[in-house]
């Protein structure tokens, strides 16, 4: 595998507290826009409050009705709607969080698709990272030691039009030889989720709140 090489200057540097970058606990990636999803098995209930999200915190928390406040941003429907175009480098620093339940997520959304997950994580498995393309197909289960619980990482994705190519710490993980094709764009959506337990273990009894953390959000783009 290669390392990766540096990239162009940035077209888009995260502002997580930016209200012109980001709409906050809402996304039509949810059935009507949210606040709920439960048949992707999760226990999310989308919250616009700040202290979930726009510290680049993004956190879940336990309510009495069984569902989960949880923090949302997309660039979609901001007032500046940042979309990444075929040719687009993604990077970002991640710390992976801890809990049972947790299911963070960097991913793309547009008009009911267009989906290419940067990352997911699961703590149930540790040392695993998703990748996945699903516009033209294509996955990656990366296992990695320096993937754990609570762990910072490292990761960059090149929306190639012929190839979409992972990296993570610096180290080329995984290129998929289908990419996105010329004319594709989507939005962003940084979130952390909450497995409800058909897939990956629901939140422990005990727990109240989880959490994950997004650091170095940037886009780079080509010269033209």
């Amino acid at each position: 595998m290669s390392t990766c090489q540096p990239a162009a200057e940035p077209v888009f540097t995260a502002d997580f507290a930016s209200l012109e970058q980001w709409t906050a606990g809402r996304s039509w990636a949810y059935p009507d826009g949210g606040p709920v999803n439960p048949r992707d098995n999760k226990l999310d209930h989308l919250v616009a409050d700040p202290a979930y999200s726009r510290s680049g915190v993004f956190r879940a928390t336990r309510r009495r009705d069984g569902l989960w406040d949880a923090g949302l941003l997309t660039t979609e429907g901001s007032p500046e709607g940042f979309e990444v175009r075929a040719g687009d480098v993604l990077e970002a620093r991640v710390r992976l969080p801890e809990g049972n339940g947790a299911w963070p997520a960097i991913w793309t959304w547009r008009d009911g698709g267009q989906e290419i997950d940067f990352f997911e994580y699961h703590p149930d498995n540790p040392d695993l990272l998703e990748l996945s393309n699903r516009v033209r197909g294509g996955y990656h289960y990366h296992r990695d030691p320096g993937v754990r619980p609570g762990g910072w990482v490292r990761l960059r994705t090149e929306f190639g039009a012929r190839s979409v190519v992972w990296w993570v710490d610096g180290v080329e993980v995984f290129s998929d030889g289908r990419g996105v094709g010329p004319s594709w764009h989507a939005h962003l959506i940084v979130n952390l989720s909450v497995c409800a337990g058909r897939y990956h273990p629901a939140p422990d009894p005990e727990a109240t709140e989880l959490s994950y953390e997004v650091q170095d959000l940037r886009v780079f783009r080509p010269a033209s």
